[in-house]
């Protein structure tokens, strides 16, 4: 932003204004609710080649939680994360108290249609209402040219990109590969709940999505077969606890009964009181790619 500068940390919504006004641009942006990982990192990384500026957000959005006793659990480390975005160049960090988000009489609500209802819209009721509405916010307060978010996450992306779309928001909504740990888990700022013997049954996610995409890839076309497939790889871990499992079409996520274009397997699996979710695209679309 400035020539010299380092990280610059500010709290309110005039502080980001301000140093927004003479920004760089394009600006780029990394929404986060902390507790920083590698797959955090990627995302900068990613943002810092692509813009003059680059702004990431710390803010555990209470909004996106069903549970309160999920958002009080949720880790926290500020400085931690601060020190991870001065790591890897980011100018600006908005970490807001949540009154500079939800003012004091906040009454509106974000809510995406049909893309939002199904798989994680339909197991946390008002989960994707929270995430709308804190974008929507974080997207009008910065203004920026791109936003970046992980494809583990594949459905809030597209929830999000129809959200831009309706609402003519400029910010164009990138999406940027999953970090996987070496035995396949994906990055996850809940992980860091798993205990030891949870935490080595987790990767039964990554391998559920993969027996899936290796029968798909023989070519497997039944969905029902697919699903399947990863139910049995799932449940043949004793510590897992499967919620759904999923095969839908990579546009509308409604549930295929044949796989004959892109598509997208998903499947949210709990370890004790932790609770995982992951993806694989399946065909040409990537299960976030935006229709025409």
């Amino acid at each position: 932003m400035t020539e010299g500068g380092g990280t610059r940390v500010v709290r309110t919504r005039a502080e980001l204004r301000e140093a927004l006004a003479s920004a760089r641009r394009p600006v780029g942006l990394v929404p986060t609710m902390g507790w920083l990982h590698d797959g955090h990192r990627a995302l900068m990384r990613r943002a810092r080649s692509e813009n003059g500026t680059t702004v990431a957000t710390i803010f555990v959005n209470p909004r996106q939680f069903n549970l309160a006793t999920d958002f009080t659990r949720y880790p926290r480390n500020e400085a931690r994360d601060v020190a991870v975005c001065e790591a890897e160049g980011i100018d600006l960090v908005w970490a807001p108290p949540v009154e500079e988000v939800y003012p004091p009489g906040f009454d509106t609500t974000v809510s995406v249609g049909a893309i939002a209802r199904p798989l994680e819209g339909a197991a946390r009721p008002g989960h994707f209402d929270g995430v709308a509405t804190v974008v929507s916010i974080l997207f009008s307060l910065v203004g920026a040219d791109r936003a970046y978010f992980g494809q583990k996450d594949a459905q809030q992306v597209m929830v999000i990109r129809q959200m831009a779309r309706d609402l003519a928001i400029g910010t164009q909504v990138i999406a940027c590969p999953t970090v996987r740990e070496p035995d396949g888990l994906a990055l996850s700022s809940r992980n860091v709940h798993l205990g030891p013997d949870q935490r080595v049954a987790a990767a039964a996610l990554h391998r559920a999505l993969m027996a899936a995409r290796s029968a798909w890839e023989d070519g497997e076309r039944s969905a029902d077969r697919l699903r399947d497939i990863m139910w049995e790889t799932l449940t043949a871990e004793p510590l897992a606890a499967p919620e759904y499992v999923s095969v839908a079409d990579g546009v509308t996520l409604r549930e295929l009964d044949r796989v004959e274009g892109p598509a997208l397997l998903s499947l949210a699996v709990r370890f004790g009181e932790t609770r995982l979710i992951d993806n694989e695209p399946l065909g040409t679309g990537d299960g976030t790619t935006p229709r025409a």
